[in-house]
């Protein structure tokens, strides 16, 4: 079977001219010379050579066309022609005859007004074609009988059957080179894609050919049989070729609208238009993109090119183009021009439409996500703010301060400056609130003043202002090592040189703040007290720094004085935290201590328990019960923490393998600490437990914070991905509350979200929480997450939170944190039925 491909370049014409006139000087010069005795046939009469002329033409006539790529490759039935002809004709005279048969049946094909443009088509097909008639002659005549006889014995079928193989090879690899030097493409990649299903053909193209040199040895008049069946077997062909040409299409179809799927809007844009390019044999594409404000922006590609931003109005009528439209509203236009003649044919037509609606629907959903990404940002950016003040909150100040401090080179001297307002409460007693708000705000203006030239959230030396909580404000200066223009020499954690700049910048601030002002038309001479801590960059965290200047606060209201700095020697703290580290590692050594509360989570639609957090508690022998809050963080900073994190996974383990016995399968949560996940031992560790205590690892969840996408340390993601990878389910606490929560979701992939309780504690007061906690289920669900909400404690936030789509809650309003044992009795009592597996819940 022959094969034929439109476009061309002006080069490749002259190159089939060469073909062409070299296969005819090979058959008249040097297959001659070559002393065949084959050869020394007389010369054929005109008759029979009109009939071989004949022959070539009607076989390169009879196509089936096949897109390939950009182009069109016609199957032929050329070996049947060779076969015929080597046996009419002296080997001499075959590559003439194909010369001219295959040139008169491109002039007839180029008459027809669709393929008037296609000469440099016409020329090249033409000079393949006698290329590869030359080169099945020569490869049959390394067989063929020189006795010039036609009878169909063995020897000449073979012969017969190595000038089809000269013929097909030879035209297939001219095909595809041509096919790979012009898209730029490696040549046996291109060989086999265009030729993998022609061998059947041209096997029964070879068929053809013997069984009508059989028909010429034994009666030339049974050849009118013949007809019909090459009818029937052309329909065959055309059928095959069809449904493998539909059958790549649509898999081409389906992979171009999968790359669609991108939630950036350029992205989306330039996979759609080299999907549109590769789909449909484009020489360009561009696409315009109506952004929800009402801005147009334009996008344009060309074949085997970039993807760049051009003017959203094409500057030439495309050969076809159609309206992006989404739900009835117009999200953009798609125009495509064509590098080949004829237009689309009427499935491409279709499916140009299917594509351009997948396109569409690809925007628009890039653009909504877009939209939802400001909105969050702006709903991070109003929560990371004091509403009061407008400085930054207790949150943005650590996320913020944290960031700051984690630039700085290791050893930097850093201070922070914790200013508390004195007798800030008799304003509120004596004044109202209201005065009280005014006065905060007027603190706010002077200690942003305070500042060197910059706004109140920082300064051009990135000291960080911020109201933490109540009359409490704190002052991070990162830059002592620039000040006086040349780093200090470090004597010591208190860095004494800079210890003078940092009490005159307190002095200051106390200073400035009690300047006498009029508030509710009062006029009012307010004091402050002011804390001091230095410390060295990489020593200390931010929450560290900031406890030691409330400490040395503290001392300068205690001291009646204003200013007072932090003294490790008066740190009582300290002292009480090394004593509770020893204990807790005591308590780690026994079982009746360290003991855990369990907290179930309900389903708001059926009822039901989805899953139960695991909360520690020690029964502390002299101190009393402590809560989480009591000793948790002592032992975060310590080298305790991953033996506690071991130890509190193995109780939780337990009680899940207890309850898996009373036929009780439930998930149970366990929270993380962020520090546990730089240890790269944690993985290997939840799999020892999980199999030590037979608990499969979709019923373990462990909880997570969003601070540790402030952490760009490879050592988290590698944690992180091996427990995912053994089945551990993850979920992000908290939710909400970090610096930016969607580059967690961005970054980190979770199975459940859980809405901070500070949320929902304002959610239905505030039609702005409301919002966001709205934002956030959305989000998740749009993710595939489920979606808890922590902290309800009344049937209106309940309501609320039904309302709002949340799938799951837990709180007060529920069940309090309980003993397992006790846990276990209500699970036993609940409907088996409503204890909703997460497993089953994500299927669904």
């Amino acid at each position: 079977m022959t094969a034929t491909l439109r476009r061309y370049g002006t080069v490749v014409p002259l190159v089939a001219l060469v073909l062409a006139g070299a296969g005819v000087l090979v058959g008249a010069r040097v297959i001659p010379a070559a002393g065949i005795p084959f050869l020394d046939k007389p010369a054929p009469t005109i008759a029979l050579l009109a009939v071989a002329v004949g022959v070539a033409a009607l076989a390169s006539l009879a196509m089936v066309h096949v897109r390939v790529g950009s182009g069109t490759v016609g199957l032929a039935w050329g070996e049947s022609a060779i076969v015929i002809l080597c046996v009419l004709l002296p080997a001499a005279w075959i590559p003439a005859a194909t010369l001219v048969g295959v040139g008169l049946a491109r002039a007839i094909e180029w008459l027809r007004p669709p393929h008037r443009d296609e000469v440099s088509r016409s020329v090249w097909s033409t000079g393949v074609l006698t290329l590869a008639a030359t080169a099945g002659t020569v490869a049959a005549n390394l067989l063929m009988p020189t006795d010039g006889q036609r009878d169909l014995t063995p020897r000449l079928a073979v012969a017969l059957c190595l000038a089809a193989a000269g013929y097909a090879v030879t035209g297939a690899t001219m095909i595809s080179w041509s096919v790979a030097r012009r898209h730029g493409e490696a040549f046996w990649p291109v060989f086999l894609r265009a030729n993998g299903s022609k061998l059947p053909m041209v096997i029964g193209n070879v068929a053809v050919g013997l069984a009508v040199v059989a028909l010429i040895g034994m009666n030339a008049r049974w050849l009118i049989l013949l007809p019909p069946a090459l009818w029937l077997l052309h329909r065959a062909y055309a059928y095959r070729m069809r449904l493998h040409d539909e059958r790549r299409n649509w898999q081409t179809f389906a992979d171009a609208t999968r790359q669609l799927n991108r939630l950036d809007e350029k992205d989306a844009a330039s996979a759609g238009i080299r999907g549109a390019l590769r789909l449909f044999g484009g020489g360009r594409a561009q696409l315009s993109v109506i952004a929800p404000d009402g801005e147009v922006r334009g996008y344009r590609g060309e074949t085997d090119g970039e993807v760049v931003a051009c003017a959203p109005t094409p500057d030439e009528a495309p050969t076809v183009g159609r309206e992006l439209v989404v739900g009835g509203v117009r999200v953009g236009d798609l125009h495509l021009w064509l590098a080949h003649t004829g237009g689309l044919r009427p499935r491409d037509r279709l499916m140009f439409a299917a594509y351009a609606d997948a396109l569409a629907a690809a925007l628009h959903d890039a653009a909504t996500h877009r939209e939802l990404r400001s909105m969050i940002e702006r709903s991070a950016s109003d929560l990371a703010r004091d509403p009061l003040t407008g400085l930054p909150n207790r949150s943005a100040f650590f996320s913020q301060g944290d960031a700051l401090l984690r630039e700085l080179p290791s050893d930097t001297p850093v201070a922070l400056l914790l200013l508390d307002i004195d007798e800030f409460k008799d304003v509120n007693d004596t004044l109202g609130h209201g005065a009280g708000d005014e006065l905060l705000r007027i603190t706010a203006s002077r200690l942003s003043a305070e500042l060197p030239a910059g706004p109140a959230s920082g300064s051009g030396t990135g000291e960080l202002l911020a109201r933490l909580d109540g009359d409490e404000f704190a002052v991070l200066l990162p830059a002592l090592a620039l000040v006086d223009g040349h780093p200090p020499e470090l004597r010591g954690v208190d860095f004494p040189e800079r210890l003078s700049y940092v009490m005159a910048r307190a002095r200051a601030l106390a200073g400035g703040v009690a300047t006498p002002s009029e508030v509710a038309g009062v006029q009012l001479s307010i004091e402050a007290s002011v804390g001091v801590a230095v410390a060295a960059a990489g020593t200390v965290d931010l929450t560290e720094l900031l406890r030691r200047a409330s400490i040395a606060m503290y001392q300068a209201k205690r001291g009646g004085s204003s200013v007072a700095w932090y003294e490790p020697a008066r740190d009582l703290v300290s002292t009480d935290r090394l004593s509770l580290l020893a204990e807790v590692r005591e308590a780690l050594a026994v079982d009746d201590q360290l003991t855990l509360a369990m907290q179930p989570a309900m389903r708001l639609h059926g009822g039901g328990v989805t899953g139960v957090e695991a909360l520690v508690r020690w029964r502390h022998p002299r101190r009393g019960d402590l809560l989480p809050a009591d000793f948790v963080t002592v032992v975060e900073r310590s080298e305790l923490l991953g033996e506690f994190t071991r130890y509190v996974l193995g109780r939780a383990l337990a009680v899940a393998a207890a309850w898996a016995a009373d036929g009780i399968d439930v998930p149970v949560a366990v929270n993380l600490s962020p520090r546990s996940l730089l240890d790269p031992t944690l993985p290997a560790a939840v799999a020892a437990l999980l199999v030590q205590h037979d608990v499969p690892p979709e019923r373990l969840v462990l909880e997570i914070t969003e601070t540790v996408v402030m952490s760009e340390l490879a050592v988290i993601d590698d944690v992180l991905s091996a427990l995912r990878d053994m089945g551990v389910r993850l979920a992000v606490d908290d939710f909400g509350t970090g610096y930016s929560s969607l580059t967690f979701l961005t970054r980190v992939t979770v199975d459940e979200v859980k809405i901070d309780r500070s949320f929902v504690r304002r959610m239905v007061e505030s039609e702005e929480v409301a919002a966001i906690v709205r934002t956030t289920i959305e989000l998740a669900q749009g993710l595939g997450l489920r979606v808890v909400a922590e902290g309800v404690e009344t049937a209106e936030q309940r309501a609320a939170l039904t309302v709002l789509g949340c799938t799951s809650a837990q709180g007060y309003f529920f069940h309090p944190p309980m003993p397992p044992e006790r846990l276990r009795e209500l699970l036993l009592v609940l409907d088996s039925a409503k204890i909703v597996n997460i497993r089953q819940e994500d299927a669904s």
